[in-house]
Formats: C-alpha cells, sequence, structure tokens
C-alpha cells in the first residue's frame, strides 16, 4: 500500500492560496453562468437550461463550503470540524440536485413540450465544457495536497456541472437539429442517480482516498 504523502507547511500554504484562488473563481464563474442560463431557459422553455443554471448557483454554495474548509485549515481540530461539515452539506447538495433534474426531466417527458431553440444555451453549455475540466482537474490537484475530501468533493461537484453541460448542450442541439425533445430529459434522468450517489456518500462523510482507493471515514 502506498503511504500518502503529507505537504509541507510551506506547500500547505500556497496549497490553501490556490485553493482559495479556485474558489473564488468557481464562484465568480458560476454565478455569472447561473444567472446567464436561467434568463435563457426561462425565454426558450428549456427546463434542462434552467436546471443547470441551478446547478451553477449550487457550484456557487459548493465553492463557499470549500473556501469556509480552507479558512479553517490552520487550526487542526477546526478543519476536522470543517472538514466533516463541508462534506456533508456538498453531499445535501448532490441530493437535492438529482431531486430537481428527476423532476424537471419528468415534467417535460410527460408535458412532451419541447423548447425553442436557444443559440445562447448552446454557446453557455459548450463555454462550460471547456472552463469546467479545468477547474475540476486544478481542484483535484489541491485536494490531494491537503489530504482534503471536502475539497475533493468539491471537484467531482465541478466535475458533474461539465457533464451536465453537455447533456444540456446535446439536448438542445438535438432538438434544434433533429426535433427530438426527448433527448435532453432522458438523458438527464441517466444522470440522476450518479449525482444522488455522491450525495448518498457525501451525507456519510465518505471520500475514496487518493492513493490507496480506500474508504476514509471520520
Amino acid at each position: 500500500m502506498t503511504s500518502r504523502v503529507v505537504a509541507r507547511p510551506a506547500d500547505r500554504a500556497a496549497l490553501i492560496r490556490r485553493g482559495r484562488w479556485l474558489s473564488y473563481a468557481t464562484i465568480g464563474y458560476n454565478a455569472l453562468e447561473g444567472l446567464a442560463s436561467i434568463t435563457a431557459g426561462a425565454f426558450s422553455g428549456s427546463i434542462s437550461l434552467v436546471g443547470f443554471g441551478v446547478d451553477s448557483l449550487i457550484e456557487v454554495t459548493s465553492g463557499g463550503a470549500a473556501l469556509w474548509r480552507l479558512n479553517a485549515d490552520l487550526d487542526e481540530a477546526r478543519r476536522e470540524r470543517a472538514e466533516r461539515a463541508s462534506l456533508r452539506f456538498i453531499g445535501i447538495l448532490f441530493l437535492l440536485l438529482a431531486l430537481y433534474i428527476a423532476a424537471g426531466a419528468l415534467k417535460t417527458l410527460w408535458k412532451r413540450k419541447p423548447p425553442s431553440e436557444s443559440i445562447s444555451g448552446i454557446v453557455i453549455a459548450a463555454l462550460s465544457l471547456i472552463v469546467m475540466p479545468l477547474l475540476a482537474r486544478a481542484k483535484r490537484r489541491v485536494a490531494a495536497g491537503l489530504s482534503s475530501r471536502a475539497l475533493k468533493a468539491d471537484a467531482a461537484q465541478t466535475d458533474l456541472c461539465m457533464y451536465l453541460s453537455a447533456i444540456v448542450l446535446g439536448g438542445l442541439a438535438l432538438n434544434a437539429a433533429l426535433g427530438w425533445w426527448w433527448a435532453d430529459p432522458a438523458a438527464a434522468l441517466v444522470m440522476t442517480p450518479i449525482i444522488a450517489k455522491e450525495g448518498i456518500e457525501g451525507l456519510r462523510g465518505e471520500q475514496a482516498c487518493d492513493n490507496c482507493g480506500e474508504e476514509c471515514i471520520k
């Protein structure tokens, strides 16, 4: 079994600064993305685009929780409390997101009402596919350096935002090009159990260790 590498104090301070910058970047970008997506979705009647906007606003909250954890890093006792609380809070966000997506997708399938074409929505989703992987990868590096389960969960939240943007982009594109109104809600339903699984693990305080692949529970 490979031993976990612990960052030196100077390296840890640098990781904390980088983690804070990433959290601020996540909060700023997702706030703009969320408002733009909800506005575009409301005009086009796209439940997936509105849902994507809500996801972005949830990501703002997740970034705030991760930032709280980073600010508590220097005090070990406070850090552990913040770690557990942040992990479970992000887990709740995952579950809320799963419920919202499932309800919105089922409602769209039931009403059989396709959204209007949304060029702005396509642009927003495409941009997210570029930005989110970069943010998630940088967050995972910081999380590994700090051995932080909460930051790793926040990176997973960013990954899910990327996956959801791909679903939104595919659904809007297929609806616009082929008239497949059902493609987007069907894909969203496929994502729901994956998101719910992340939420359950967060509530349990579980996260796979970066090196050994075992569950670490505190």
